[in-house]
């Protein structure tokens, strides 16, 4: 990473130098090229951090003031690290869903899933009459059945409608 230090009203001496270098090792790790502009200020009683990160076409900027320069300096760091990690993880999303996206979907019907359990519904089963199960059926124009325990047996029945959309069907167990 290529690092360019400079300090505005302030000496950058060696040790803050090789802390700047050190924590920008964090930022460095995400990236194969990277540059960064670090300028160290002070106003008044603060010590400000601004560092600018350019790496493959992205910038990212943080700028932090504290009463001590390298907790500034950390800040930034952390700052700068989320911003790289919020960055990529989005363009790991575009990427996988483009990916999707970009699927031939002839290839998808000739590996259609067959004879496997796809969706799972899970519902209340009341007591009723077969009449009644019919009578709610109807209430619900979207299903196509409906189970219930049947009160004059006490066993599972469910009531379907027939392809001719006017009558029903009624399952019951043998045993």
């Amino acid at each position: 990473m290529k690092i360019k230090i400079t300090g505005k009203e302030l000496k950058v001496t060696d040790a803050i130098n090789d802390y700047v270098e050190r924590k920008l090792d964090r930022v460095d790790k995400y990236f194969e090229e990277a540059e960064a502009e670090v300028t160290l200020r002070t106003e008044k009683q603060e010590q400000i951090a601004e560092i600018y990160v350019t790496a493959n076409g992205e910038k990212y900027r943080a700028v932090t003031e504290d009463k001590d320069l390298y907790a500034s300096i950390d800040k930034d760091i952390d700052i700068l690290e989320g911003q790289i990690r919020k960055a990529k993880t989005k363009k790991e999303k575009m990427m996988k869903e483009a990916s999707i996206k970009t699927l031939d979907v002839t290839t998808s019907t000739h590996n259609e899933i067959t004879n496997e359990i796809i969706k799972t519904s899970y519902y209340e089963i009341k007591p009723m009459l077969p009449e009644d199960a019919v009578l709610k059926l109807q209430e619900k124009p979207s299903h196509n059945f409906l189970a219930f325990i049947n009160v004059e047996t006490g066993k599972v029945n469910v009531v379907h409608k027939l392809k001719d959309g006017k009558n029903y069907g009624l399952v019951e167990p043998e045993a």
